[in-house]
């Protein structure tokens, strides 16, 4: 069973608890986001994914997890985004071995994984650098799925070159692909808030050219049909 509820102190995260009925296997599809998570007896951190990331999970296996809003995870995390792209790494590899032992040790001991864990984020939040204005704008934009990517460089007043570098060490990837991931995500939202979803009003509400286009893209970022995407995984 997977839950998640806003997270409490760091803006825009979202704290996630999830447990394993029985064996199976999951995909993970991009949101544009990095995880800080305990998984498998470990605190580790999930990179931002360009397509869906495979995940085994054993029967009474339980994780939590604060995925944080798009470029926030690397100043609170102290790592840059690209250097994690499509990875899941343990804290103690990208840590200095003392602050990662003590960190999952925090976690290990906690009645309450999930509340632990959002209690560090939040420290790690608050000791952070201040977040660059240029962030929220970007993932404003590439969420609306209308704004190429020559527009959000002017808009930003910085050549598509230039941009590319700013977006890397946050986001992970360039702006195409932010763009690309936050409007597949924007239009999976919208097809599940709908009571019976009609693909081809999704497509056009999320900037897509049509119900084909949108099918395209769902399945290449997730891994499976659009209406098996829309159906969130148990």
């Amino acid at each position: 069973m997977y839950r998640e509820r806003p997270a409490r102190g760091v803006p825009g995260g979202v704290l996630w608890t999830s447990a394993a009925a029985a064996d199976g296997d999951a995909l993970i599809i991009p949101d544009g986001c990095m995880d800080l998570m305990w998984f498998d007896g470990a605190l580790q951190i999930a990179g931002p994914d360009t397509g869906p990331y495979p995940t085994r999970m054993h029967a009474g296996a339980e994780a939590a997890g604060l995925r944080f809003a798009p470029g926030a995870a690397p100043a609170a995390l102290g790592i840059p985004a690209h250097e994690l792209r499509d990875r899941r790494v343990r804290l103690d590899e990208v840590w200095p071995a003392a602050d990662a032992r003590r960190a999952a040790e925090r976690i290990a001991d906690a009645p309450d994984r999930g509340a632990a864990l959002e209690a560090l984020c939040v420290e790690l939040t608050g000791r952070a650098e201040p977040a660059d204005p240029l962030v929220g704008a970007l993932a404003a934009q590439a969420r609306a799925g209308r704004l190429a990517v020559a527009g959000m460089a002017e808009r930003a007043g910085l050549s598509q070159r230039q941009l590319l570098r700013r977006c890397l060490p946050v986001f992970g990837y360039g702006p195409k692909t932010l763009a690309r991931i936050l409007r597949a995500q924007r239009a999976l939202a919208l097809a599940r808030s709908a009571e019976r979803p009609g693909f081809a009003d999704v497509a056009v509400a999320a900037g897509y050219a049509d119900q084909a286009h949108l099918s395209r893209e769902i399945r290449a970022l997730t891994g499976r049909p659009l209406s098996a995407a829309v159906r969130p995984e148990p």
